[in-house]
């Protein structure tokens, strides 16, 4: 099995390096910009010789810089329990977590939609962040409460539901395409989410 560069010999002095090359294509992805490995080290200050050991391509680049901040639940202790309001609480955070992510996660579904160039090294991360599937979860934790109070709702198909319409791929369009701001956006997400609980729960 292959060792990746970064360790073996001086691992410190490489991991600063691999960080500054992510770090580097964080940004230029804040900027609008998907850079390439050698845009990455052009920014950073490292040669591109030197990029390329720790990133073969642009996708394994990409991949490093998406989203390292995924807990088990974007709720806290004092969430709320009725069900209506733990979901507001919910969709607050969420939508907060894909803005603040946003350039990311953009550059997370262009490889969501892209097959890879070449079979992944060993240590490379195989899937982008979005067919992770971990903002299911996140939805699943919120509505928890139904199990109590509305038994007959398939929690796990409602969270695929409000996932599918609440997500950054919705909040990209509602932005690019219907031309709502951040704020307008974030809002729309909320009420389809509402109305997915509403009707499921009537159901």
């Amino acid at each position: 099995m292959a060792i990746p560069y970064e360790a073996t010999g001086r691992t410190q002095q490489k991991s600063r390096t691999r960080q500054a090359l992510v770090d580097a294509a964080r940004e230029l992805l804040a900027d609008g910009l998907t850079p390439r490995v050698e845009d990455a080290a052009a920014h950073a200050g490292i040669s591109r010789t030197t990029a390329y050991r720790y990133f073969a391509n642009q996708r394994s680049l990409l991949l490093a810089a998406q989203p390292q901040i995924q807990p088990d639940t974007l709720l806290g202790p004092d969430a709320p329990v009725e069900p209506r309001a733990r979901l507001d609480a919910f969709m607050a955070a969420f939508t907060r977590y894909n803005l603040q992510w946003q350039p990311q996660l953009r550059s997370a579904l262009r490889l969501s939609l892209e097959p890879p160039a070449h079979q992944p090294a060993p240590a490379e991360p195989q899937r982008p962040l979005l067919r992770r599937g971990r903002a299911i979860a996140w939805i699943e934790d919120a509505l928890a409460p139904l199990r109590h109070s509305h038994p007959h709702v398939d929690r796990h198909r409602l969270a695929v539901d409000i996932r599918s319409a609440t997500g950054i791929e919705s909040l990209i369009w509602l932005q690019d395409i219907a031309g709502q701001t951040p704020e307008q956006a974030g809002e729309t997400v909320r009420r389809t989410a509402h109305a997915l609980l509403d009707a499921a729960m009537r159901a």
